[in-house]
């Protein structure tokens, strides 16, 4: 059997290569997964699952319309994932709710579900952190990603609890612009 991965990308280069049902059925399989992945942060957002057909409506589409823009060397579900969060972020944005409610730690939760899948994600995450400032970096992977509180990363780095809250806000709005360029390259 496959991972989701491997399925999924071949799908997608069979479809770029002209292979209508191909394409069909990945975006088919991709509606499951992206109507779950809304779902389930739109809920822990606040907001009504019901937001999440449209929002997966919307990421099909960019998906159809940006397939040309896919590095066929490169792993399809992080490629996936950032138009799926991208699309949240633009959601949320216009309801007026801040990007920083869409996790960044919840990038396995679209479709890897193998080892390499984890592997390329958290390669391409680390990748995207290692363009942050120093201290940037670090209070984001203490609290989003180690799940340490703001006091103590704060204590931990000699910052002020407020500081820390804003240098994270900062960080992942410098993320989102990153992935952002990247999509649209």
């Amino acid at each position: 059997m496959q991972s989701p991965e491997l399925e999924l990308k071949a799908l997608m280069l069979a479809g770029l290569g002209g292979d209508a049902a191909a394409h069909r059925a990945l975006l088919d399989r991709l509606s499951r997964h992206l109507r779950s992945y809304y779902k389930r942060h739109l809920i822990r957002s606040g907001r009504g699952a019901e937001e999440a057909e449209d929002l997966t409506q919307e990421a099909l589409l960019a998906i159809h319309l940006k397939r040309h823009t896919f590095d066929v060397a490169q792993p399809l579900t992080p490629w996936i994932h950032a138009l799926a969060r991208y699309k949240m972020v633009d959601h949320l944005r216009r309801n007026r709710l801040s990007a920083a409610s869409v996790p960044i730690d919840d990038h396995l939760d679209l479709v890897g579900t193998g080892d390499e899948d984890a592997i390329e994600s958290t390669r391409d995450l680390g990748r995207l952190l290692a363009s942050l400032p120093e201290t940037t970096r670090r209070t984001i992977q203490a609290v989003k990603l180690e799940g340490k509180s703001v006091a103590e990363t704060a204590a931990r780095y000699r910052m002020s609890e407020s500081n820390v809250k804003i240098t994270i806000h900062r960080g992942l709005k410098a993320l989102a612009a990153l992935i952002g360029r990247e999509t649209r390259a």
